[in-house]
């Protein structure tokens, strides 16, 4: 198998310089739905020609619709979608269910990639993203050598890791802190990276804990080859073209050649752009301090540099598509010019019948000379081969428009848009909404908040992460609420069979449902009987995505809160909907667990000997920005850190509000509250108490998200 080298083009002079710089693909985006909405990206009419230069010099074009959208979006989106289809794309990017399901009935015929915003981490997730018709699926870029070698040995569909560029301190399509702080959605492409800023533990932000090195895995090319991965990509849309050129050309020598980077490579790779040099940590199973970095706003590019490689891309026409040319000129018969390229396209063409020469007859020298003069085009003659019969006379100008024929049909040959099915975009069903008031649940993190108290107000569910299951005893709860176990959001293939058992004594003890926050979840609780409740973490944003989550078994779900009263109101809910009303909404998921990073800690640094966790990041300080906001940091499934919002979301004084929505269900979220807290902030949503907590928030629950 060979490895595809995919290299980002956030512009025209980006395409050209990944194109001619060696890449096998590009992505790019055109309109607004793409995570990179700031970058240049293209019009329709940019679109189609891009598309036709790529394929002209054999590039594939991959379009990145990997945002979520909305109700009102999704029509403008299959727009573009059909669009991208008559153009010949030759596969499409995607993030969001809703977006799944509708062009799996649009544009049938074309390929659809799991992008990395589906968090997609296991073989379980990956083996469900083929069961749902997705050719390709984008890891995790936390994943490491070995989870990336049985990932890719037993998945029935290529894999796509990234190989080079910016690192999220977040999982991709887990992220809300630019949405929830900055109203800037990551989800959505307009992240503002706030990821960058200092932030501190000490009560100053006199660090950057968030920000990561850019990745360099050059020295793993080999490696990851031999792996099997399909597809390695580079992370740049929002750079410089000449930084493109430059790391294309790099990685696309070291594929061709199977081997590692010089040392002059690196450095090369360095002065591209770096935040104080690079880091291999997560695909060596690394975490730690020495995978962070930043880089100063003033940094220079290295124009003169910069400067060369502009001029190699933009003047020589580095990339060319080898020809096999045979030309028959024959005494009373025209002329036949036949060329043939590597990809099995042919073309016959034929010229005027040659005349008897009446001085000097042409010779096959002379015309294979004028044959391979291809220049100012993409192609190269490779080889020419003459049959000609002796004293015919030939003017340069019919060899000429001979060439420019047998050209012309070949570059319409590889440009040629293939035949695919074109339907209709049909809006999902309206489902009317419940006039009825929502049910309230809770979420628990801690188990010491689970009362008798707050089981005797009676919420219509109790949310309560599978591994603190373990430690309850619900005998004394059981008849008043429904019990759901959450899975982790992340987590490894290897953690699969310790969630199964807990998954199994969670059902003994009495729990009735499962909270599915991750595509790998559902392999985990099909045979169960239980019901499947469809968690926040799915980014549930439209009413497409509620009815193909119904479709793969869900009874129940909560929608993205990124989402504003009217958008939810808006939603055809096919399935009985949930919507956050309390709490502190989650902004990062890391692989990298902040308080070992900061105060250190022997089982992070120690793993997997046999230190036990002695648990102290469950006491961990908060994390301080720059304007004093504190964020709590909670401890997540595999020595994870989960970054929790400064302040909390209320909405108990606006009752009327979320009631009208249609919900099904109203969950407060409970993290740092004590069990006292929450008793009474659920008697407070339950009209029965006043409660006035300070730092309060109300979301994004009446300005959305961009």
């Amino acid at each position: 198998m060979t490895t595809e080298l995919l290299a980002p083009a956030g512009g025209q002079e980006a395409l050209v310089a990944a194109v001619q710089s060696g890449a096998d693909a590009v992505y790019m985006g055109f309109g607004a739905f793409n995570a990179r909405r700031s970058a240049r990206n293209f019009s329709d009419e940019e679109f189609r020609a891009a598309v036709s230069y790529c394929h002209l010099r054999g590039v594939k074009v991959y379009l990145t619709l990997n945002t979520l959208v909305t109700d009102r979006e999704l029509p403008a989106l299959a727009a573009e979608a059909r669009a991208a289809s008559e153009c010949g794309v030759d596969a499409i990017l995607v993030q969001d269910w809703g977006v799944l399901a509708t062009l799996q009935k649009l544009i049938p015929d074309v390929p659809l990639h799991a992008s990395t915003q589906m968090s997609l981490h296991t073989l379980s997730g990956v083996q469900e993203a083929a069961r749902l018709g997705m050719t390709r699926a984008v890891l995790a870029r936390e994943l490491s050598r070995g989870e990336i070698s049985e990932i890719c040995a037993n998945s029935p569909i290529e894999i796509e890791t990234f190989v080079h560029g910016a690192l999220c301190m977040c999982y991709s399509g887990q992220c809300e802190m630019s949405a929830v702080i900055g109203r800037r959605s990551g989800n959505r492409g307009a992240c503002a990276q706030p990821c960058r800023l200092p932030y501190g533990f000490s009560g100053r932000a006199d660090g950057h804990p968030l920000s990561l090195k850019d990745a360099n895995l050059a020295p793993f090319v080999p490696e990851m080859m031999d792996l099997g991965v399909a597809c390695l990509k580079i992370e740049g849309r929002m750079k410089r073209p000449e930084y493109v050129a430059a790391v294309t050309e790099i990685y696309a020598r070291l594929l061709r050649e199977h081997r590692a980077p010089t040392k002059d490579e690196q450095k090369k790779l360095a002065l591209a752009f770096s935040r104080d040099g690079f880091t291999e940590g997560y695909y060596r199973g690394v975490r730690g301090r020495e995978m962070f970095g930043s880089r100063p706003e003033n940094a220079r590019w290295p124009e003169d540099w910069f400067s060369e490689i502009r001029a190699r891309y933009e003047k020589e026409n580095l990339r060319l598509v080898p020809l096999t040319l045979e030309c028959t000129i024959r005494a009373g018969e025209p002329m036949h010019l036949t060329a043939e390229d590597a990809d099995g396209h042919t073309v016959t063409v034929t010229g005027a019948v040659p005349e008897a020469a009446r001085s000097r007859a042409v010779t096959a020298e002379e015309v294979e000379t004028r044959l391979r003069k291809t220049g100012g085009t993409a192609f190269s003659a490779a080889q020419c081969a003459v049959a000609l019969d002796g004293g015919l006379a030939v003017s340069a100008g019919a060899l000429n428009a001979l060439r420019r024929e047998a050209l012309a049909q070949m570059e319409a040959q590889r440009t040629a848009v293939p035949e695919r099915r074109v339907f209709d975009f049909v809006p999902p069903t309206i489902v009317k909404n419940s006039a009825d008031k929502p049910l309230l649940t809770v979420s628990l993190h801690r188990a010491e908040q689970l009362s008798e108290e707050l089981v005797a107000l009676a919420p219509a569910r109790v949310y309560v992460p599978v591994e603190l299951l373990a430690q309850l005893d619900l005998s004394p709860y059981l008849g008043k609420s429904e019990f759901f176990a959450v899975l982790p959001r992340i987590y490894r293939t290897q953690d699969e069979p310790i969630l199964r058992v807990l998954l199994e004594d969670a059902a003994k003890k009495g729990v009735t449902g499962v909270s599915i926050g991750n595509l790998g979840h559902l392999p985990l609780a099909r045979g169960l009987d239980c019901k499947l409740h469809g968690d926040w973490a799915l980014n549930l944003y439209n009413s497409a995505a509620l009815a193909f989550w119904k479709e793969q078994g869900l009874s129940s779900a909560c929608v993205s809160f990124e989402l504003r009263d009217a958008q939810i109101r808006d939603l055809s809910k096919c399935l009985p909907c949930e919507a956050i009303v309390y709490g502190r909404l989650p902004l990062m998921l890391t692989e990298n667990c902040l308080n070992a990073n900061a105060f250190g800690c022997r089982y992070f640094t120690e793993r997997p000997a046999s230190v036990p966790c002695d648990g102290a990041c469950a006491s961990a300080p908060e994390l301080t920005d720059r304007r004093g906001e504190h964020f709590p940091v909670l401890r997540a499934w595999g020595c994870r850190s989960e970054i929790e919002n400064g302040k909390i979301l209320y909405l108990a004084d606006k009752a009327r509000d979320w009631q009208s929505l249609g919900l099904r269900y109203a969950c407060l979220r409970f993290t740092t509250e004590s069990p006292e807290d929450c008793v009474q902030m659920l008697r407070a949503y339950q009209g029965e108490a006043v409660v006035a907590p300070e730092n309060i928030t109300r979301g994004l629950f009446y300005r959305g998200a961009e």
